[in-house]
């Protein structure tokens, strides 16, 4: 296999092809786990991430959820994700990437975060994350030092090495 982040971005692109028509059942199965992890448990506060097609689907997750746990998503803002607390469906605009993000509730108290659930192109099984290549998560995951960082994939994005820059911050977890 090719050891290269765009080769590798490319061959997970190939996989999702492959794997779509089983995605729905994944990432019913991969939420149910998340839903009975201890560090979602005992979260007040979550970081979460509303899916793009390709991704987890967190949609159903997140409705399901914000009424009894702060859920917070990212707002691109430049070269910056933001994070705003999720309010509904009816708060919600289609805004950088196509991605629905909220309209309003701005969170700046990221000490407040005690569990993050990030996305990835794919994973390593010691924690290392390839994302998209534009560095909007390496530049927050540096903020959340304390908070609990948790990977989530399909099992075919979990490969055996991820290469890694200096900059990289390890997930503390990855579940597919």
């Amino acid at each position: 296999m090719k050891t290269g982040k765009k080769e590798l971005r490319k061959y997970i692109a190939e996989l999702k092809t492959l794997h779509a028509t089983s995605a729905t059942q994944l990432s019913d199965e991969i939420m149910a786990r998340l839903e009975a992890h201890p560090q979602f448990q005992q979260a007040r506060t979550v970081l979460m991430y509303h899916s793009l097609a390709d991704e987890v689907n967190t949609h159903d997750f997140i409705r399901k959820w914000y009424a009894s746990k702060r859920i917070l998503l990212p707002v691109v803002k430049g070269e910056w994700l933001e994070l705003y607390t999720y309010n509904g469906p009816d708060r919600m605009k289609i805004g950088a990437y196509g991605i629905e993000e909220p309209t309003e509730g701005k969170f700046t108290d990221l000490m407040q975060i005690d569990l993050a659930v990030i996305p990835g192109v794919a994973f390593d099984r010691r924690g290392n994350r390839l994302g998209r290549g534009k560095g909007y998560y390496d530049r927050l995951l540096p903020f959340l030092a304390t908070t609990y960082k948790l990977g989530i994939c399909f099992p075919y994005q979990l490969l055996e090495n991820i290469p890694t820059e200096p900059f990289d911050i390890r997930m503390d977890e990855v579940l597919c």
